[in-house]
């Protein structure tokens, strides 16, 4: 029977299966698949859709919304890619390793020792295929290279020299000692040489480790601040270093534990800076701890084994030591031993062998009546001393720097005394009779206080007016040659043949350049007549001495050498900062008075040619005609000057001048135009003129051959000089300057 399948009728059966609970299941006649389909659907309350219509917009008003679970997984799968090195050409393992966690493979250097430029300073052994088998491959050596950072702005030079260094701070040239001595001229850029053996040793070594964990440089007060900016110039932030200029002792000695307590692969703070005073004061704190490198700036100051900074550093735990002197001692062997004992100890054996092994037989070989034995053996052991100490010693002249850096001329310039100035000369050599003081070879206390005299008479007459008028030894009735009304309050140039100079000197060059000019004097009494004349002529200037504090040294420093600064001058104390002073703003430099040591002139004479200068330079060294400057400047020039002869206590002088050569000091020469020209008997010169070549066809062979041009006005070139000579001057030489070897006739 054929069923309606109408939606009333169907119900209408639904109802009625309930009500019989165990009739037999309604029978249902077998259908097609379409009506079987049609049927779900209508069950399901929904149409019936071809599955080949496509609806033209939603159906529903719900936004369509991405399955959280692809989101996710998505997300997944971007996170767990291999972290990528963001450092082009980067071609170092790429593994998947956490932080702290040792790398596996070939260790490698820190840079790329063969990068064009790369300065390698360690070169591991080449090995054979067989040795590279057993070789382990967590201790193989690696390359030691220098930061390119730095390696680009190195000169030639200045990589010889920093791995003429760290061959000798890491034992590899003199095996069981690990010290040097950089001994450069002034310019040729210590400073940068020792800073990149500073950031090589504190970054690698051939174990792929750093060398040394800490390091502290010692210079003199005047370059704390210097040595700083020289870190942050040429390393840009890569390194913080602590500079220690100034505070409360318990302040500095907190600093110095925290800096002593510092451990580990990276520490804070690597390099401390400090001064020779405030490290000695507080040595105590260093001495606790130990110190992977000391660098000691000025290391000339070490010369004397037995002072308080010597004894203090050498107490220092550290076995590597560099001591920096553009002017290392030549002339006196106990000094010499100081130096070299201090970087490394017992290579020349103790204070006593090298005194019976070394000092006797060279000074007996060098005696005047030694035998031809003596002689022999003398210079055999000087060749031996030589041969040792040019193993830890590296010592370039500023010749090189001629490549880099403008013309230097220097001139020594004679000035005659004024009429007041030669009397109160003659006076003082009358009535002090300084000569006949000098009684068997002895030198009093009152013939040193002459020499003084002497000196600042040739400076100014109003440096020994106070002596006048108490009327002191040598000095009675000599109030009354100088000017009626005469006051030390205001500056008279016309008193002082050198000060007459100097005004026509800073007038010229004030009106027709722009240069500027440092000042140089070894008293500050010259300093206040320097001031004086600046005053007078409105001359602006900067002064810089012994009572400045340090912060304020480097400030004045950085401030005269920018070139929109105002001033016009700078003063300086040959004693306070006459080292390292980097004075490149100005290109004339005056020394206004000779010292008895050399060096000191020279590390003056250095602060205006050095790297960054960019004008012509003008040294003009003054001295007072036939005086006793004269006879210190020929003590310098001789071909045995003394590099360490100061007179500051009697046994120096005695042991370096004789009787005659004293009593010579205390003479004056009034009829020569140049006492030192006369005495190296020139040849270049006929009837005071140079000739060229000399008149015999030779060259001049006296003690000072590298004087080259001896001038009166005629023969200059420095127009400003020129200017100058009608007011007191009689004679200059010049020096070798770098003309001649840039081609410049």
């Amino acid at each position: 029977q054929r069923r309606s399948l109408a939606p009333s009728q169907l119900a209408k059966r639904k109802a009625g299966d309930e009500d019989e609970e165990e009739e037999e299941e309604d029978w249902h006649p077998p259908t097609s698949r379409k009506r079987q389909k049609a049927a779900s659907e209508t069950e399901n309350g929904e149409c019936y859709r071809s599955p080949f219509r496509k609806p033209l917009a939603q159906l529903t008003n719900r936004p369509h919304c991405l399955d959280s679970s692809q989101h996710e997984a998505f997300i997944r799968s971007i996170l767990s890619k291999p972290f990528k090195v963001p450092i082009p050409n980067y071609k170092g393992p790429l593994g998947l390793r956490s932080l702290g966690v040792k790398r596996a493979g070939v260790r490698s250097p820190l840079h790329d020792p063969y990068e064009e430029g790369a300065l390698v300073l360690y070169e591991p052994p080449v090995l054979s295929a067989h040795d590279q088998l057993k070789i382990d491959k967590d201790k193989a050596p690696v390359h030691v290279v220098v930061d390119p950072v730095l390696s680009r702005v190195l000169r030639p030079h200045q990589r010889e020299g920093v791995k003429f260094l760290w061959d000798c701070v890491t034992s590899r040239r003199i095996p069981g000692s690990h010290g040097c001595i950089m001994a450069d001229e002034m310019g040729l850029g210590k400073t940068l040489q020792c800073i990149t053996l500073m950031w090589t040793l504190l970054r690698q070594s051939p174990d792929c480790k750093p060398e040394i964990e800490k390091a502290v440089v010692v210079s003199p007060s005047s370059l704390v601040r210097n040595w700083y900016n020289e870190v942050e110039k040429w390393l840009g932030g890569r390194i913080q270093p602590l500079a220690i200029d100034g505070g409360s002792k318990e302040e500095i000695d907190r600093k110095l534990v925290g800096f002593m307590n510092q451990r580990g692969l990276r520490v804070p703070s690597p390099i401390l800076i400090i001064s020779y005073e405030t490290f000695r004061l507080h040595a105590e704190v260093l001495q606790k701890g130990s110190v992977g490198l000391v660098i000691c700036d000025e290391g000339h100051r070490l010369k004397n084994s037995e002072n308080q900074t010597y004894q203090a550093l050498n107490s220092l735990n550290t076995p590597r030591r560099v001591l920096i002197s553009g002017t290392p001692i030549q002339n006196d062997l106990l000094e010499y031993f100081s130096l070299v004992h201090f970087v490394n100890s017992g290579i020349l054996g103790t204070a006593q062998e090298f005194k019976r092994h070394f000092e006797m037989p060279i000074l007996k070989g060098r005696d005047a009546d030694a035998s031809e034995a003596e002689r022999h053996k003398g210079e055999e052991r000087l060749k031996e001393l030589i041969s040792i100490v040019n193993r830890c010693l590296i010592r370039r002249t500023s010749d090189i720097l001629s490549k880099y850096l403008p013309v230097k001329i220097e001139q020594v310039v004679c000035c005659r005394l004024t009429p007041l100035q030669t009397e109160l000369y003659k006076n003082f050599l009358k009535q002090a009779k300084p000569v006949e003081e000098l009684k068997e070879g002895k030198i009093s206390v009152s013939s040193l206080s002459s020499i003084t005299s002497l000196k600042k008479l040739c400076n100014h007459p109003a440096l020994i007016y106070d002596k006048c008028v108490e009327e002191e030894e040598g000095f009675m009735g000599a109030l009354d040659l100088f000017p009626a009304g005469y006051s030390t309050k205001s500056v008279e140039p016309q008193l002082s043949g050198k000060m007459l100079v100097l005004d026509y000197i800073l007038a010229v060059t004030k009106s027709t350049s722009n240069d500027k000019v440092v000042l140089v004097s070894n008293y500050t009494q010259t300093l206040d007549l320097f001031e004086k004349l600046c005053r007078t002529r409105r001359y602006l200037y900067v002064r810089l001495d012994g009572t400045m504090s340090i912060k304020k040294r480097a400030k004045i420093v950085e401030r005269f050498n920018s070139p929109s600064s105002p001033e016009f001058i700078f003063m300086l104390s040959s004693k306070a900062g006459g080292c390292g002073l980097n004075l490149i703003g100005a290109n004339r430099l005056v020394m206004f008075d000779p010292d008895w040591n050399p060096a000191n002139d020279e590390q003056a004479m250095a602060r205006v040619w050095r790297d960054g200068q960019k004008k012509m330079c003008y040294i003009y060294r003054l001295l007072s005609t036939g005086t006793i400057e004269e006879k210190i400047f020929q003590r310098q020039t001789h071909k045995k000057a003394l590099s360490s002869c100061v007179v500051d206590e009697e046994q120096d002088v005695e042991r370096h001048f004789s009787l005659g050569e004293l009593k010579e000091l205390f003479t004056l020469n009034e009829t020569t135009t140049s006492d030192t020209h006369d005495k190296i008997k020139c040849r270049r010169c006929v009837n005071g003129h140079q000739v060229r070549p000399p008149p015999d066809g030779s060259d001049c062979t006296s003690d000072v051959s590298q004087w080259h041009h001896c001038a009166d006005k005629r023969g200059l070139q420095d127009s400003v000089l020129k200017a100058a000579w009608d007011a007191a001057v009689t004679f200059t030489f010049h020096h070798h300057s770098h003309e001649e070897q840039r081609g410049i006739p």
